[in-house]
């Protein structure tokens, strides 16, 4: 097993499919005659991804309502958490990608992290099945499960975030889309949230309002909103 595998704790029967996981769709710029990258793979593992979370939360919560489990669903599996999942795995030390893509951060992307996670378990998919991708991906989301089946409540970052703020002041949170990228089947979008001048947080999701609410989440962590009432 090669250090990556051993990380994931899955070999591979076909190395090709682990290294069409990791090869990202810029390489085709500069190579042309460049056999695949990971585009189909993340579609796939979007669809395996999303299915093995939604068994999980339906076993986990026999009383919650179809409203409750999405909502648990979208924390699991939002693009904040899956890029979380590619720093642990350090999947970015494996990208092949373009040298332009690459000069401009690309390895440390969190969309393009994202999509190589999906691209695994897309990968794993295909060459173990369902019950081999069902077990990589509960392995690695293991902890968040934890943390949702302790605090199962649903989390609203925006209306907290909002409610910080004006006990400051007055105005609200401004949210702000800052980049659109991928295909009309993947898109991903790039949010910015500022307040009173102060850039607070930035987020990434699958659609404005999933970008919007890990901006928010970005800021109740950075809480950079005290450098105004506390200066240098």
């Amino acid at each position: 097993m090669n250090p990556l595998e051993e990380r994931i704790g899955y070999k591979f029967r076909n190395s090709l499919l682990l290294a069409e996981a990791l090869t990202h769709a810029s390489i085709s710029l500069e190579r042309k005659d460049y056999p695949f990258d990971n585009q189909r793979l993340e579609f796939l593992g979007d669809a395996v991804l999303q299915v093995v979370i939604t068994e999980e939360l339906f076993s986990r919560f026999p009383d919650f309502t179809e409203g409750q489990l999405t909502k648990l669903r979208t924390r699991l599996v939002s693009r904040t958490a899956l890029r979380e999942h590619a720093l642990t795995l350090r999947l970015g030390e494996h990208l092949m990608m373009g040298r332009g893509e690459e000069a401009g951060g690309g390895r440390d992307r969190s969309s393009t992290l994202g999509d190589a996670f999906e691209a695994l378990v897309g990968g794993i998919y295909m060459d173990g099945g369902l019950r081999a991708a069902q077990q990589f991906i509960l392995r690695v989301a293991a902890k968040d499960l934890e943390a949702i089946s302790r605090d199962p409540e649903e989390i609203n970052p925006k209306g907290k975030l909002q409610e910080l703020l004006q006990s400051l002041a007055p105005s609200a949170p401004v949210y702000e889309i800052v980049e659109e990228s991928g295909p009309e089947h993947l898109k991903h979008f790039r949010c910015r949230v500022a307040w009173e001048g102060i850039v607070l947080g930035e987020g990434e999701g699958r659609n404005k309002k999933e970008a919007e609410v890990t901006a928010a989440l970005a800021a109740l962590e950075s809480e950079a909103w005290l450098s105004r009432s506390n200066p240098a």
